[in-house]
């Protein structure tokens, strides 16, 4: 079988996660989060975050917690900003459209949103014949793998707040985002400047699972309800309360982002040296290396991965992402097959 550098949500678990799944067996315990699982975990999340008074619900998936937060937010004239390149405009099926609510978006050339995007889209929509724009969803790593600093985070939210719009952050990949080697938030920040936000567990480790993390207390209210009313309030929720402990009891999220990080600037190293370039720059678990067409074609006999986009001189840019469980084997091995077809 070819090894995969498609996702980070090939493998189903890391180990330790697994062995927190088993301790559940056959024990009884409240439903929909209410059980000792989920609440040991909000308050370890909420320790790491310096953020006590934070509510912390935990949901399935990223598009859920993508329309549950959006959704239970905004009131139905209002509306979304967001990169052109969010997961909520592309990979999401019109999910928050579902919901009722418009996506404004912005070009971008690194996944990112910058103040005078969302200035520019305010200006475009005055007056009650227009969608209102009220929150910014931003994700942190972005769906092209960059990362905001905490200058331009401190930006957007300042901007928010004076302007009375929401910051809500996508944080699918934010394990990946914290431990990058450029990266200058803390977990601190990311709470203090976000309305809301969520941490992946999916796409590091966990068999599934999100925790969404709701700072700003007026968003707080009935939220529960509007969980329970998108199907997003899971009867057997101390599975996920379960993985999010032991995720974060020990620093284990950190370190399978790390590790992951790791796998990808090893590969990205290597690329760079054999004399390759990048459509962009290497910043986290996501890379995005130029090949001839026909070296593409020879690597996906061996491995799996995405062609991102064609460009000219008949080469295409591929997106490589590697996980909490990418071995040095595998990377060696794709190095090793990638130097064979030169």
């Amino acid at each position: 079988m070819k090894h995969s550098f498609k996702n980070d949500y090939s493998e189903l678990a890391h180990p330790e996660i697994l062995d927190a799944l088993k301790t559940l067996g056959t024990e009884q315990f409240e439903g929909y989060g209410l059980d000792k699982y989920c609440a040991k975990a909000a308050e370890i999340i909420k320790a790491k975050l310096s953020a006590p008074d934070a509510d912390i619900h935990f949901v399935s998936g990223g598009t859920m917690a993508n329309a549950a937060v959006i959704g239970s937010i905004l009131r139905p004239c209002e509306a979304v900003i967001a990169a052109d390149t969010g997961h909520i405009c592309v990979h999401e099926t019109g999910a928050i459209e579902l919901t009722g609510h418009k996506i404004c978006t912005a070009q971008n050339t690194n996944g990112k949103l910058q103040v005078a995007d969302i200035e520019s889209i305010l200006q475009a929509h005055s007056g009650e014949h227009m969608v209102k724009p009220r929150l910014v969803f931003i994700s942190q790593s972005t769906e092209i793998g960059s990362i905001y600093s905490k200058s331009e985070l401190t930006a957007i939210s300042q901007f928010c707040r004076a302007n009375n719009l929401y910051l809500y952050l996508d944080g699918a990949r934010l394990g990946a985002a914290m431990t990058a080697k450029n990266n200058d938030l803390t977990y601190a920040d990311v709470a203090r400047l976000a309305d809301a936000f969520y941490i992946g567990g999916t796409k590091n480790g966990a068999m599934f699972g999100e925790a969404i993390v709701i700072c700003r207390d007026e968003l707080k209210q009935d939220f529960r309800n509007n969980l329970k009313q998108r199907g997003a309030l899971l009867a057997k929720g101390a599975a996920m309360g379960a993985q999010f402990a032991k995720l974060f009891e020990n620093n284990l999220h950190d370190e399978l982002a790390k590790h992951a990080n790791a796998m990808a600037y090893k590969l990205a190293g290597e690329i760079e040296n054999l004399g390759f370039e990048f459509l962009l720059p290497v910043e986290t678990n996501q890379i995005f290396p130029i090949f001839s067409n026909e070296t593409v074609a020879k690597l996906k006999d061996k491995f799996a991965f995405y062609e991102w986009v064609r460009l000219p001189n008949n080469t295409t840019a591929v997106r490589l992402v590697t996980s909490w469980a990418t071995s040095e084997n595998n990377v060696d091995a794709f190095l090793e097959y990638l130097k064979k077809t030169l």
